[in-house]
């Protein structure tokens, strides 16, 4: 029997569909499927803040469940800068209005993250200085604060798909360097799963994608099994990361 998960996707993003394409490549049961959201820029203004408005997110979240997804994910990181009760509140509402149990890249992260019990972690992104720093003080309040950090100071959404995977590599290494016993790529336009999966092994650190890691829970809560996509990461093959509840 087929099964299917869904996903609310940044409207410029470039990278996560055709990753999350790749990944569930082997599995001839799970199918993905997307709707869009008008996301073009991250920044700390008004415009740029209204773009993740939860009344944008579930008129997009009601059209997926005419797909009868088992999940539905904000597949974006914007909690991380907004606060992370954005978007407990935005599963909660997603859920209440389809029956769909919901996550998002961010608590998919963090969860983890916690799973892992990962006590120094690293944020790699490639976002501008304030929000890099708004990124801090709210993962610092979900009790994950940042070890090290490094970052490009991009606004534009669209080209963070144009950053090159040894640029991604080389700012993952230089977090491993500073300490960290773990490292977040935070954002789902950066082309970094295929990079984290090589490096784990290498550095012997957790590295988690923000795509990687929300198609992994999004699989959870749908009650979907993992089979097939331990080439992507431990977050698929090891027990710590195993099947949980609907909370990430």
């Amino acid at each position: 029997m087929r099964r299917r998960v869904g996903m609310i996707t940044p409207s410029s993003n470039s990278v996560l569909e055709p990753v999350t394409a790749a990944m569930l490549a082997g599995r001839s049961d799970v199918t993905a499927h997307f709707a869009r959201l008008r996301v073009t820029e991250i920044a700390l203004d008004a415009p740029a803040l209204n773009q993740f408005d939860p009344g944008h997110m579930l008129p997009a979240a009601d059209l997926l469940a005419d797909a009868k997804v088992g999940s539905i994910a904000w597949n974006g990181t914007s909690a991380s800068w907004l606060g992370i009760e954005r978007d407990e509140s935005l599963c909660a509402a997603i859920a209440a209005k389809t029956g769909i149990p919901a996550t998002t890249s961010t608590l998919a992260c963090l969860g983890a993250i916690r799973r892992a019990n990962a006590q120094r972690v690293g944020i790699v992104s490639p976002y501008t200085d304030d929000v890099q720093k708004r990124i801090g003080e709210v993962w610092s309040h979900a009790s994950a604060p940042i070890h090290a950090e490094r970052h490009l100071g991009i606004r534009d959404n669209f080209s963070f798909g144009e950053i090159e995977p040894q640029t991604i590599a080389d700012m993952i290494r230089a977090v491993v360097r500073d300490g960290c016993d773990a490292v977040v790529i935070l954002c789902t336009n950066m082309n970094g799963a295929r990079v984290a999966a090589e490096l784990e092994p290498e550095l012997g650190v957790l590295v988690l994608d923000s795509v990687t890691a929300t198609l992994w829970r999004s699989l959870q809560i749908a009650g979907i099994d993992a089979d097939g996509f331990g080439d992507w990461g431990r977050i698929f093959r090891e027990e710590t990361f195993a099947k949980g509840g609907q909370r990430a």
